[in-house]
């Protein structure tokens, strides 16, 4: 009875001394990993497994990280946690293995290593139910992925091509000769021009013609996402970064787009400290996830657009320089609508054709009369306005041909071409032949008219300011731009709508 120890933490280091003898012994291998994930011990059973690792003997095995030495290993993850994996299968080049991994800790409770043991190596052969079922399953899961990653791959196609870009002037072929230039290329583009000129279009387009075609095309409206998300949208969040951030964290859209295009439109829009981060990216191709000290390489090519002279916002330090200079690498400028009326009737069939289309729609065409009063207007909105108002007056119409009363518009005597925005006509209103405040008018038309009205002198109170006129009219800058999308005859009142583009 002497021999035998009375106190009673002396009889637990036992039982745990003696607990561990006996796994080591009955494991056909094990091994013990400190707190820093290094290898301190393997048994004399573990070392027969040290060829098919690629090691000669335990001298070069011990001491290192467990994640350098055995592929796929869990043991990192049972330290980090505490928490025990009984059983598991772990596959690697040494084969397929049965293993169990437990936490060590000390008397206080702290983690303070792991043990791994093989419990059984080929269990392919004496466990052949559990592993048929096992392949099953990772067949399933793997074919899985697969369908996932061609159903991410399909959503993030380009939607357009060069051709697509409707024009036969000067101008339009000019857009089109720079973007199949740029499309051989890998450096940063820069689309500028009015809302409603094309850009995203073209950003379609030069993805589609250039060598990264077969690769995602990932867009992001920078005006559309709260800027408190800004940072985990682009870079990507790392597991448990934050309080209800997810266990398995998230890639941003620089990773999503790896070996593709992102797509930033309203660049012009993204926060001064923001624009650090996305400076070294574009310099470097490598970022840190959002809560993580990893640094994570991307290949990436960026296509940034804007509507907002990015060089006076520079010069009134809204913008970093350094920023604009990576940017404006290969500028394409895309002209207004005004400035290549020529191409009205082209766009106008294109236009029409895709509205009936769309609606499942007897196609019309459009009265020569028509036409003439569409080639007079200015349109402020460019493309995005000339074909918001042929589909009021094709769905509001019966007729089968489109004549200027369809638009609220007169038949000019001669249809002017002007090179410099003026202000929407008011009598530009299609299918609209009564004014909101007549008193025959609908509480749905005077609703427009009102929140038109608030919207127009909030601009003019803020000199053409988004963020400011947003504030004042208490909505986020995100429902601005939407507004901004219904009345497009607004945006010669917005300033950030009419790129200097003469300044860049």
């Amino acid at each position: 009875m002497s021999d035998i120890p009375q106190d009673a933490d002396a009889v637990l280091r036992l039982a745990a001394q003696s607990m561990f003898d006996v796994l080591a012994s009955t494991a056909q291998g094990a091994m013990v990993v400190n707190r820093e994930h290094r290898v301190v011990w393997i048994s004399e059973g573990y070392k027969r497994f040290l060829p098919a690792l690629g090691f000669r003997d335990e001298t070069e095995f011990v001491g290192r990280r467990v994640e350098e030495l055995v592929p796929n290993t869990l043991m990192a993850q049972v330290i980090d946690t505490g928490q025990p994996i009984l059983v598991d299968l772990l596959t690697n080049k040494a084969g397929t293995f049965l293993v169990s991994r437990l936490p060590l800790r000390s008397d206080s409770g702290e983690v303070i290593g792991a043990m791994g043991m093989v419990l059984l190596d080929h269990p392919e052969t004496t466990m052949q139910p559990l592993m048929n079922k096992f392949a099953c399953l990772q067949s399933e899961l793997d074919e899985t992925r697969r369908q996932l990653a061609a159903e991410q791959s399909r959503n993030r196609r380009p939607k357009h091509r060069i051709i697509d870009f409707i024009g036969s002037s000067a101008a339009a072929l000019d857009v089109k000769r720079q973007a199949r230039r740029v499309a051989q290329t890998d450096a940063t583009v820069l689309l500028l021009g009015e809302t409603g000129t094309g850009k995203e279009l073209l950003a379609h387009a030069i993805h589609a013609a250039s060598r990264r075609a077969g690769k995602p095309l990932v867009s992001v409206n920078i005006a559309a996402v709260p800027e408190t998300l800004l940072e985990a949208e682009f870079f990507g969040v790392a597991p448990g970064a934050y309080t209800g951030a997810e266990r398995k964290g998230r890639d941003g859209k620089f990773k999503l787009a790896d070996g593709g295009t992102l797509f930033l439109d309203e660049i012009g829009d993204m926060p001064p400290a923001l624009q650090a981060k996305l400076l070294r990216v574009l310099q470097e191709q490598e970022l840190e996830p959002l809560g993580s000290n990893e640094v994570v390489k991307v290949d990436v090519r960026v296509i940034a657009a804007t509507s907002r002279d990015l060089g006076a916002m520079v010069a009134r330090g809204e913008f970093r320089a350094d920023l604009f200079y990576r940017l404006h690498v290969l500028p394409i400028r895309l002209p207004a609508l005004r400035e290549r009326p020529d191409d009205i009737e082209a766009l106008v069939e294109v236009l029409l054709e895709d509205i009936a289309r769309r609606g499942g729609l007897a196609p019309k065409t459009l009265g020569p009369e028509a036409l003439r009063a569409l080639m007079a207007q200015r349109w402020p909105g460019n493309v995005r306005e000339l074909r918001n108002a042929l589909e009021q007056a094709f769905l509001m119409s019966d007729d089968g041909q489109l004549e200027p009363r369809h638009f609220g518009l007169g038949v000019p005597q001669d249809a002017p071409r002007p090179m410099a925005p003026e202000p929407m006509p008011s009598t530009l209103a299609p299918t609209l032949s009564m004014r909101p405040e007549e008193p025959g008018a609908s509480l749905p038309m005077r609703k427009a008219s009102l929140e038109r009205e608030a919207i127009a002198q909030a601009l003019r109170r803020t000199g053409g300011n988004r963020v400011a006129a947003a504030r004042l009219l208490a909505i986020s800058r995100a429902t601005l731009y939407e507004k901004l999308g219904k009345y497009p005859e607004l945006a010669v009142l917005d300033r950030e709508a009419v790129p200097q583009v003469g300044s860049l």
